[in-house]
């Protein structure tokens, strides 16, 4: 089924539009030290106005082995964009009023933002809950997106978490993701993993 893309949308978020949206679903989470455990997670997609990024919120939860939803685990939010200089034209820093007109109102100014391989760069930020934050670079190519940490910030309370990596792709219609993570003296290993579809 193709997918539609609303006419209305920025141009700079059509590489991302299959990501729009609501999504439900469970997975299995677990770490070496931890045990393995299914998981309920939404994950929200949205467009915040008429901006070149996404809005990106995800709460994760415990199920029971009855599936019943039990404990959060944790909530993220973060925001979602391709890579490019910010110019005149774009809001910021702080809250500084754009001035001038974007040049990626069209498909073909957009196209011309892929890198050498034919991706989309992208950069995603990620806050959650126990002092953490991270930024990621990566890429998308259709329904495909590879991230990894180009920075991880810590509070100096939280645990101590130095990299990660996030896989998602849209596979007959739900959104699979995984993600890899060194943590707590472990490199970079298996995490969690998830099926969602879509819901609104």
């Amino acid at each position: 089924m193709p997918l539609e893309i609303d006419a209305n949308l920025n141009r700079e978020l059509v590489p991302l539009s299959w990501l729009i949206g609501s999504w439900e679903g469970v997975g299995v989470v677990g770490y070496p030290g931890t045990p393995e455990k299914q998981f309920g997670q939404r994950v929200d997609f949205t467009v915040p106005g008429d901006v070149p990024y996404l809005a990106y919120s995800a709460h994760a939860w415990t199920l029971d082995e009855d599936g019943t939803p039990a404990d959060t685990l944790s909530i993220e939010t973060g925001i979602w964009q391709l890579v490019r200089d910010r110019q005149d034209f774009d809001a910021g820093p702080g809250l500084m009023v754009p001035t001038g007109e974007s040049p990626y109102t069209t498909a073909e100014a957009v196209e011309g933002l892929r890198n050498d391989n034919g991706d989309f760069d992208l950069d995603v930020s990620i806050v959650h809950p126990n002092g953490i934050m991270e930024l990621y670079a990566g890429r998308v190519n259709g329904p495909r997106i590879d991230l990894s940490t180009d920075v991880v910030a810590r509070t100096r309370s939280a645990k101590e978490y130095t990299a990660s990596t996030r896989m998602y792709g849209l596979v007959n219609g739900e959104l699979m993701w995984a993600w890899d993570m060194a943590a707590l003296g472990t490199e970079l290993t298996s995490h969690a993993s998830a099926r969602l579809k879509k819901v609104s």
